[in-house]
């Protein structure tokens, strides 16, 4: 298994990062790899609670993951268990991988430190990497012109 993280600067307060990472509106902004449209975004964010986000990316192939989340600490952790429903890597079909986020306070805002674990192979690890890299840069863009209050 591997795994990969990416760290990344956002010009907002962690509370309203936590916002994006677990509202309905808030994935809506940012979720997928490239500028398609989030489908569906349903979240029940607490222990036991799940997720489900449907995205489309611009080749008008569709995605869909769901988990469960296993720990939430408002504004500062979510850790949740991840699967592809539909679309995503053949590798993981059928199987079940760990998010972990961590937000901490900067100067500028947030930093954010995602970590995708126990992921089946390479590929699979470097096709996450780079999904997940286009879905966080959207993200700080997102709030890139956004004033920190």
């Amino acid at each position: 298994m591997t795994s990969l993280t990416l760290v990344r600067r956002i010009r907002a307060r962690p509370s309203v990062v936590f916002d994006a990472l677990t509202t309905p509106d808030g994935i809506a902004q940012w979720w997928g790899p490239d500028a398609g449209p989030v489908l569906l975004a349903e979240t029940d964010v607490r222990v036991g609670g799940r997720f489900r986000v449907r995205f489309r990316m611009l080749d008008g192939t569709e995605h869909e993951s769901t988990g469960e989340y296993l720990e939430v600490v408002e504004s500062t952790r979510l850790v949740m268990s991840w699967q592809w429903t539909s679309g995503g890597e053949p590798e993981e079909a059928g199987e079940s991988s760990r998010i972990e986020i961590d937000l901490k306070r900067i100067d500028i805002g947030t930093e954010m430190t995602l970590t995708h674990a126990r992921l089946r192979t390479q590929a699979s690890q470097a096709s996450h990497e780079q999904g997940w890299a286009g879905a966080l840069d959207k993200l700080v863009r997102h709030f890139s012109t956004e004033r920190i209050a």
